[in-house]
């Protein structure tokens, strides 16, 4: 399925101005900064002024939220994009509601508590993010994430992402039937997405440490509905070759 673009242009623009580049361009901010998050239940909530507003917004991380306070601005981070900015990017500190520094262990336990797949979510997003993908939640097409080849707003995402853990556990509950498969791919069809299954093996080291990460192994698959009309042989072409005794 080719990229589909939001109008005249933004391919354009997209190749002129490459989501590598607006990553750095956030990691080094966020770093001179020295920008901090405040941990609150299942998100992270950071303080930012208009320039590092711009370059979330533009890299893609978290939604700005609406205050009373209109000297303030602030943006929402989801578990996912927070340990990423923490643990792979090295770039953002958080706080606990007690006011200290939370390490990356203790991240990892707290985002374990509230979300048992968070390893496995984690390592998939992480996965198509060192890609350049812009990875966002995918709920509202009833599975894990969006893949978008930009900005959404240049866009369309391509790819409705499922992350699950290899083998059987009690992790993994989609697809386990062929009627979740039809159901899931149906619907990725509908709005013009492929389902791509990130299947993450932990190699027998559980979920421990995020240090584990590093050896964890990912595979890609693409699942699409096949159409018969697209598949069928050329009838005109096959009766003009039992025609001419070719066959």
């Amino acid at each position: 399925m080719k990229p589909r673009w939001k109008g005249k242009g933004s391919e354009a623009k997209a190749s002129s101005d490459p989501m590598s580049k607006i990553v750095s361009q956030l990691h080094s901010s966020l770093i001179q900064t020295e920008t901090c998050g405040l941990l609150s239940s299942c998100s992270v909530l950071v303080e930012v002024d208009a320039e590092l507003a711009d370059l979330l917004n533009r890299a893609c991380f978290g939604r700005p939220r609406i205050t009373s306070e209109k000297d303030k601005q602030w943006f929402q981070l989801d578990m996912e994009e927070t340990f990423y900015l923490c643990f792979s990017l090295k770039c953002l500190k958080v706080m606990g509601e007690d006011g200290s520094t939370k390490s990356n262990e203790e991240l990892w336990e707290y985002f374990k508590s509230k979300k048992p797949v968070f390893p496995i979510h984690y390592k998939a997003y992480s996965h198509l993010r060192h890609k350049n993908w812009i990875v966002k939640l995918g709920l509202q097409y009833g599975v894990d994430f969006v893949a978008y080849r930009h900005h959404p707003a240049l866009v369309h995402s391509e790819y409705a992402v499922l992350a699950l853990p290899e083998g059987d556990n009690d992790l993994n509950g989609r697809l386990r039937v062929w009627s979740d498969v039809h159901c899931t791919v149906r619907l990725c069809g509908s709005v013009a997405k492929t389902l791509l299954i990130v299947i993450v093996n932990s190699n027998g080291l559980g979920a421990n440490s995020p240090s584990c990460l590093e050896h964890y192994t990912v595979e890609e698959r693409t699942i699409t509905r096949w159409n018969p009309e697209q598949s069928r042989e050329d009838q005109g072409g096959l009766q003009n070759q039992i025609k001419e005794g070719i066959i």
